[in-house]
């Protein structure tokens, strides 16, 4: 049995499960995002190290972190036009190929002593990352439109697995080849071998397709006029670029105090975590309370993780920083994803993902590059108070929305 869906314009079935929960396409897709986190996390843990050990100077350690953003940057159109041609499941594939594939690139890389190729296999590996960015947007196309906030947050509670087994993964497989962190980068096609597994077993709405191949809808730049729509774009790029330029320099910083590494890989667990396990309850919250405000607890999580990271440099304060700031990163990111999809209809959806996930790729490729070149030049405290202009930026871009909307209210009644 099938209905049309008002909201969206998609033909969609009507489910025999009571509750999205039992939608067992959400958990693969969330299986699938926790592969992709354990992806990510190991490059993040590893590549500065890295980096730093094949850089001709310190301050290019983090340029393979760099290169993986730069990457999904410049993939974004490609990915919006392979996601439209062949649709969500020959696309995401296509991105776990390359995946597995530049895995082994990197590993070939380390063993030859080429930072030129590291940054290079980084840089192709961002195709992935693009890819990845969408699965959250794919998760509220398995879901009736009444559960798609909580939807979303649970396909993004699905990092909670990249949460526990990144860390662990780099750190257990530092040692297990001659050259440290070999056998990180061979275990990440084991992982990208095992994720193209998971997602064969996903059926996308094939309605959903062929809305996306249909009418265009409207100008890119009228979409990308509605306050809605900026909102949703600023905090998730502003959010995601805090986030990786704290992120990204917390194993170099973790270093410089003479911290082992096994200490930066359980700061990063700790990180993760606080990343992906407010997505059990996320979705509620927004339901409950609105997006604005969540988001709002976001950006005050934030300003809480700045003010720990300023209060001293121990182990436990950078542990619970880093928690907080995956915390304060959820809410921002699961509000923004919900906020723009309000803003656009479903054959608008492939170039307004796109365009989030550029201004997100492009903001996280300067704090990349910016994060290694300040933390080895000005220190983990200038840093941390340099983050303070995006967080300050995300709440007076929250705060402008809700104040348009109380008068749009007022206007109405």
């Amino acid at each position: 049995m099938r209905r049309l869906c008002s909201r969206t314009g998609y033909i969609r079935p009507v489910p025999n499960q009571k509750h999205f929960l039992m939608n067992k396409n959400l958990w693969l897709l969330a299986i699938a995002q926790g592969l992709f986190l354990t992806n990510n996390v190991v490059f993040i843990a590893i590549n500065g190290l890295v980096g730093l050990s094949l850089a001709p100077v310190a301050w290019m350690a983090t340029l393979p972190v760099m290169g993986y953003v730069v990457g999904g940057a410049l993939s974004t159109g490609l990915v919006a036009r392979s996601q439209r041609r062949w649709g969500r499941k020959a696309s995401f594939q296509l991105g776990l190929l390359v995946a597995l594939l530049t895995a082994l690139l990197c590993a070939l890389a380390l063993y030859l002593r080429s930072f030129g190729l590291l940054v290079a296999g980084t840089l192709i590996a961002g195709y992935y990352s693009a890819n990845g960015q969408l699965y959250r947007f794919a998760a509220g196309e398995l879901a009736l439109p009444e559960f798609r906030e909580k939807a979303v947050s649970l396909v993004l509670a699905g990092g909670l697995i990249g949460a526990v087994i990144g860390p662990n993964l780099a750190n257990h497989t530092r040692e297990t080849m001659a050259l440290p962190f070999l056998g990180s980068y061979l275990a990440l096609a084991v992982v990208a071998l095992i994720s193209m597994a998971v997602m064969a077993g996903i059926r996308f709405p094939a309605e959903a397709l062929k809305a996306a191949g249909g009418g265009g809808g409207r100008p890119l730049a009228e979409i990308m006029r509605q306050p809605g729509f900026i909102v949703a774009t600023v905090s998730a790029a502003l959010g995601y670029g805090v986030m990786n330029l704290l992120m990204a320099a917390t194993p170099l910083a973790m270093d410089v105090c003479g911290m082992p590494f096994s200490d930066a890989a359980l700061v990063l667990e700790w990180h993760v975590i606080g990343m992906f396990a407010p997505g059990f309850f996320t979705g509620h919250l927004i339901k409950r309370f609105g997006v604005l405000p969540v988001m709002g607890a976001g950006v005050a999580l934030n300003f809480a993780c700045i003010a720990v990271a300023l209060s001293g440099q121990d182990l436990h304060q950078f542990l619970l920083g880093l928690f907080l700031l995956g915390m304060g990163w959820n809410f921002l990111f699961t509000g923004s994803t919900t906020l723009a999809m309000q803003s656009y209809r479903a054959e608008e959806k492939d170039k307004a993902q796109a365009a989030i996930n550029f201004a997100v790729f492009a903001t996280m490729a300067l704090t990349s590059f910016a994060s290694g070149a300040l933390v080895t030049t000005q220190g983990w405290s200038l840093l941390n108070v340099g983050s303070l202009l995006p967080v300050l930026l995300t709440g007076a871009a929250l705060v402008w929305l809700a104040l348009r909307r109380r008068r749009e209210a007022s206007a109405a009644a």
